[in-house]
């Protein structure tokens, strides 16, 4: 079967600063570049010449027709360069790139919008852009509209759109394209949480009509649950490819060798700013080790390691948790009442927040870390999938599954304190 897309060895250079004065360049510099380039070619090499800076290299791969594909890594990996190449938006520096039939990108929401333009113009004029036909748009205008929910508003300019119905309106419209190659981008970044979701079910559903997709995102839940396979891109390098939740789960360990701890080294990696950073993140059990699965019935911590740069702020320590399909299980703030009240100094702080046994039902969650400050609200950083976790729920022993060994619904699965009162008949 022939690929829809065929990657073959692809690199993307830019040069950092050397446009200004590259004209200025003596005839003998001029020169032994000139020959000393087909000898680099020859040998295959990627010499990283002063001011040259490569996004991407020696990427190959291929996908196959139907196959929905997650692309991940962090920030900085190359990423978003790859996806311009095959939106060719960019052209690359070397390689080769095929892609066997029509290909719609969506990677930035609300591209070629105009606010003074209603809702219904607006649609025909982003249907267009994205390269569909107006028989085409007009044929899935219904469709579009109740996606989007915006119905009433049909007639008012976007610029008086709320942004989250703007947001709807962008995403409904790149959404039904049909395309044999649909490239996305962070599209699920935006909207509410209900919204995301009824996002993450269309993409599925254009997954499962046979088209291919190539998905790019930070959400590992969203990944997971769309994606069977998924590639890591590190430094502009392919350093993974295969099942997604193999790959996933790589990502979420880093450097570190362990998805339940991440550090970050330096001031130019970590997350934050000149307020506070991220140093690392560990879930950890009562005795203090690193825990990446963990009995129902065992309570954890979420250690989050961080440095207070500047005195005189009010910063709080806060943790997201999320379920392996994305939903939110709780959002906690740290509640020390020794910093309550008070600025935090300069220094180096460990907070961790414990989750009781018997609490979190059995499957993977992922943390977020995130400091901020209160009054006014200002995130200093957030890591959304800083580190994850799985519960296991056992036949053996005293859960509230006890000896019942079918599905169990929910993302908290509490023992309460019950009490009863019974009337028994004489």
């Amino acid at each position: 079967m022939r690929p829809a897309i065929h990657i073959d060895n692809v690199g993307k250079r830019y040069f950092l600063g050397r446009q200004a004065h590259a004209a200025y360049r003596t005839l003998r510099e001029s020169l032994v570049e000139m020959a000393a380039a087909p000898w680099r070619r020859l040998r295959g090499r990627l010499d990283q010449q002063p001011g040259e800076f490569w996004a991407l290299q020696n990427v190959s791969f291929q996908v196959q027709p139907g196959e929905v594909v997650g692309i991940i890594g962090r920030n900085g990996a190359g990423k978003s360069t790859l996806l311009k190449i095959l939106s060719q938006i960019t052209r690359p520096s070397r390689g080769r790139v095929v892609i066997d039939g029509r290909v719609g990108s969506l990677l930035e929401v609300g591209t070629g919008f105009h606010p003074e333009l209603t809702g219904r113009e607006n649609v025909f004029l982003n249907g267009s852009i994205l390269g569909m036909s107006r028989r085409e748009i007009a044929r899935k205008f219904d469709d579009i509209v109740a996606f989007a929910e915006v119905e009433q508003f049909l007639d008012t300019p976007v610029k008086r759109y709320s942004s989250g119905m703007y947001v709807r309106l962008a995403f409904s419209v790149a959404a039904h394209l049909e395309p044999e190659v649909l490239i996305i981008d962070e599209v699920l970044a935006v909207g509410d949480a209900s919204f995301q979701k009824k996002c993450l079910n269309k993409m599925e559903d254009v997954g499962k009509q046979g088209r291919t997709v190539l998905f790019v995102s930070h959400n590992m839940q969203a990944v997971t649950r769309l994606c069977q396979r998924a590639i890591l891109l590190e430094e502009g390098r392919i350093v993974a490819d295969g099942l997604s939740a193999v790959v996933s789960a790589r990502y979420l360990r880093g450097e570190n060798g362990s998805s339940a701890h991440r550090v970050w080294q330096g001031d130019t990696r970590a997350p934050g700013d000149e307020i506070a950073r991220l140093r690392s993140v560990r879930v950890v059990t009562p005795a203090g080790d690193t825990c990446e699965s963990l009995d129902i019935r065992q309570s954890v911590g979420l250690e989050m390691t961080w440095e207070a740069r500047l005195p005189n702020h009010r910063l709080v320590p806060n943790f997201h948790v999320y379920f392996e399909d994305g939903s939110c299980v709780f959002v906690s703030p740290e509640c020390d009442p020794e910093w309550a009240s008070r600025t935090r100094p300069q220094g180096i702080y460990k907070s961790t927040a414990w989750i009781p046994g018997n609490f979190l039902a059995e499957g993977t969650y992922f943390v977020g870390a995130a400091v901020s400050t209160m009054d006014p609200v200002d995130v200093h950083f957030y890591e959304r999938d800083a580190v994850a976790f799985h519960v296991l729920d056992r036949l053996e022993g005293d859960s509230v599954r006890r000896n019942y060994a079918g599905p169990y619904p929910g993302v908290v699965r509490p023992m309460l304190q019950w009490t009863n009162e019974a009337t028994f008949a004489s």
